[in-house]
């Protein structure tokens, strides 16, 4: 399967030299589902701000479709860009609240030269039929919208510009749990009918083994686990991965 983004050996330092990551590998394959977890502290934030090119690694790659994402320029990193798209934990701040919903999907599209008008209205409103949303809620704003309802917002706009993979950091961590349910099998069913591959960041197991085809383990900063999410989670090699099984709520 060829890698539509990876890191290879990578490794992060915060400002006083402290290793936050430490020669992590890690790729996304087309139409895969990741999952990548770990406590909080344990690097996580770090990898994703590394992959979206928010942060440059001290050491190693980061690598979009085999090219360098620190070389790309002009077409190459829009391309990038519009390949790559973000939905962030917390559907109430990752809004802007004086935008109407029309104009906060449409972001994608303007900021990365792609439609403008008509076209622009016709894909935000084919983006927020997919996540289930009618089309005249363009008009309204976020206020108006429950936080399930917003974080499909979130993922229309994420969306709307075709991309080829969505990085998920904590997308259900902020929703109750019905509504959680329902985030994970829209996301379930965008990956199934857009062939869109998904790298979700959490710390919450059950949310990975619902949507998760590999599981990666992450600790201090390092890949201390990593395979197929059934085998991880139910054969657990390293004790690290255990405790985090352990700490998985389960019904009396």
């Amino acid at each position: 399967m060829t890698a539509i983004l990876e890191l290879d050996d990578v490794s992060y330092r915060y400002r006083r030299g402290a290793l936050a990551v430490d020669g992590v590998s890690l790729a996304v394959g087309a139409g895969e589902s990741v999952g990548l977890v770990g406590e909080s502290g344990s690097g996580k934030t770090t990898l994703l701000r590394m992959l979206l090119g928010l942060a440059r690694p001290a050491s190693g790659s980061v690598l979009f479709d085999g090219a360098s994402l620190a070389d790309l320029r002009g077409a190459g990193l829009r391309r990038f860009r519009s390949s790559v798209q973000t939905v962030f934990q917390d559907p109430y701040s990752s809004l802007d609240p004086r935008q109407n919903i029309g104009r906060i999907v449409a972001e994608p599209l303007r900021s990365l030269g792609i439609a403008r008008g008509p076209e622009a209205e016709y894909l935000v409103s084919r983006s927020l039929e997919s996540v289930g949303l009618s089309a005249d809620v363009a008009s309204r704003y976020p206020s108006e919208f429950s936080g399930g309802q917003r974080q499909r917002i979130a993922i229309a706009r994420a969306t709307v510009c075709n991309p080829r993979l969505l990085l998920a950091d904590e997308p259900v961590s902020a929703l109750d749990v019905t509504t959680r349910i329902q985030v994970i099998d829209l996301l379930a069913e965008l990956r199934e009918q857009n062939g869109l591959a998904v790298l979700m960041v959490s710390h919450d197991l059950s949310v990975v083994a619902a949507l998760c085809e590999r599981t990666v383990v992450l600790n201090r900063g390092q890949v201390v686990e990593a395979g197929p999410t059934a085998s991880v989670l139910h054969h657990p090699r390293e004790d690290y991965t255990r405790a985090l099984v352990a700490a998985v709520p389960r019904l009396p």
